[in-house]
């Protein structure tokens, strides 16, 4: 299976956010994709909480059809099936573990309310699926051979991450970067964000397609958010100067 996410060498402070925007107003987008993507994950084989998938090598075999049946199979993928075409939605909403779940959506928490704010609640919803499966696509056809399910929500995040960074270039992100002995450094987030895809960008050049992290679909995801956001809210419309908080990324398993 392939995971989809990564801290690389930047890690961020995990702050509780206030539940509220920039402008006071609640993110209920930003809210129930957070809350789908984790009843989902308890429900599932994935959590390993529910004892009709069994224990030991019966809950593995549980797991690996779940990814199978619900995650992209890139191989699978351009074959002539309906079925196959709808993975990289559905795949969306399915996480490989607890810290990858709990990365996630604690990105989602943070970046997602401001976004969803900016755009609008309907926009929204289908920008976050619509980048997200292409992000998923992208991956698929640069790995076309591969067998691996791939699952999990960060190339859709970091198509909100890429919106954000145009919407909101100046707001402070707290980061905590490993080279610095981890000092808090409170930096803008055309700083943070750039400098998170660049190393997503190394990662994507030295990982393979065996199982590990799709770094190119967090690229695609980020580069398909950065455009979307020029295009439909170019001419000023970017805002400045707004405290965030970037929580902190989850470990790869």
């Amino acid at each position: 299976m392939i995971s989809n996410w990564s801290t690389a060498a930047l890690r961020t402070v995990r702050t509780l956010g206030r539940g509220r925007t920039a402008g006071g107003r609640a993110a209920p987008v930003t809210y129930g994709l957070i809350t789908l993507c984790c009843v989902l994950f308890l429900v599932s084989p994935a959590a390993g909480l529910n004892p009709a998938y069994g224990t030991g090598e019966e809950l593995l075999a549980a797991q690996r059809a779940y990814f199978r049946r619900w995650g992209v199979i890139p191989a699978e993928l351009f074959e002539d099936s309906p079925g196959s075409a709808l993975t990289p939605a559905t795949a969306l909403f399915v996480h490989g573990s607890w810290v990858h779940l709990l990365g996630n959506m604690l990105f989602l928490y943070v970046f997602g309310a401001m976004t969803e704010e900016r755009m609008g609640r309907l926009q929204f919803a289908l920008f976050y699926v619509g980048c997200g499966y292409l992000a998923l696509l992208g991956y698929a056809g640069a790995n076309a051979h591969s067998q691996q399910s791939l699952v999990g929500a960060s190339g859709a995040i970091s198509a909100v991450l890429g919106a954000f960074l145009f919407l909101f270039p100046r707001a402070r992100v707290t980061s905590l970067l490993p080279f610095l002995f981890f000092l808090p450094l409170r930096l803008a987030a055309w700083l943070v964000l750039p400098f998170w895809a660049a190393l997503q960008w190394l990662a994507a050049g030295r990982a393979g397609d065996g199982p590990g992290v799709a770094y190119l679909a967090h690229l695609v995801g980020f580069g398909l958010g950065l455009v979307f956001a020029w295009v439909r809210f170019g001419g000023g419309s970017t805002v400045g100067g707004v405290p965030a908080t970037a929580p902190e990324g989850e470990k790869q398993p």
